[in-house]
């Protein structure tokens, strides 16, 4: 199921005008990953605000690519753009501290701390899949396009995902397993 066009093609209008065209990332630029990451998260059968919010998901930098092109106090201005559902897990996603979170996401009542203002929180059980999944999708894209990256990280992030395993789609497990279980003990 394709993510919303209009919401999509919205969103794209926005990163292009924001200068994503025109940041480098792994695979080429900002503006072609974020475009892998939604094409990825409909392969998998996501629903359209995932896939939007996999399109939309560094709009306010992240704790592993510190480049924003919104500040977090724009969270009108995205939502207006891409809707309220896809602007929260864009949100969820972007505040995430992955050193204090990620020991306990795959936890129902674990922790999640948010690096922009310090709080604690805890999604809920859709909240924690959508970024469980959303995480799946970037890492793997990232994995993929990057030799260097995939061998330095993948023990690590195969380790991750399958702690997250009861959070994640079935086809979302069954690519972390076969991009980065490959030589790996």
């Amino acid at each position: 199921m394709p993510a919303s066009s209009a919401a999509a093609d919205q969103a794209l209008v926005l990163l292009r005008e924001l200068g994503a065209a025109g940041v480098a990332h792994p695979g080429g630029t900002l503006v072609a990953h974020l475009q892998r990451v939604q094409g990825q998260l409909a392969v998998w059968g996501a629903r359209p605000a995932l896939q939007v919010a996999g399109l939309c998901h560094a709009f306010y930098g992240t704790d592993g690519f510190p480049t924003a092109l919104l500040s977090p106090d724009s969270r009108a201005e995205l939502a207006e753009v891409i809707g309220a559902e896809a602007e929260a897990i864009v949100y969820l996603y972007a505040s995430c501290d992955r050193k204090a979170t990620y020991p306990t996401l795959a936890d129902a009542d674990g922790a999640f701390r948010n690096r922009f203002t310090g709080r604690l929180h805890t999604p809920g059980p859709q909240l924690r899949r959508d970024f469980a999944e959303l995480s799946a999708a970037n890492e793997l894209d990232l994995a993929r396009v990057d030799s260097a990256f995939r061998e330095k990280w993948k023990a690590e992030l195969l380790a991750l995902f399958s702690r997250f395993q009861h959070l994640l789609s079935r086809p979302a497990w069954s690519d972390c397993r076969t991009v980065l279980a490959a030589g790996v003990r």
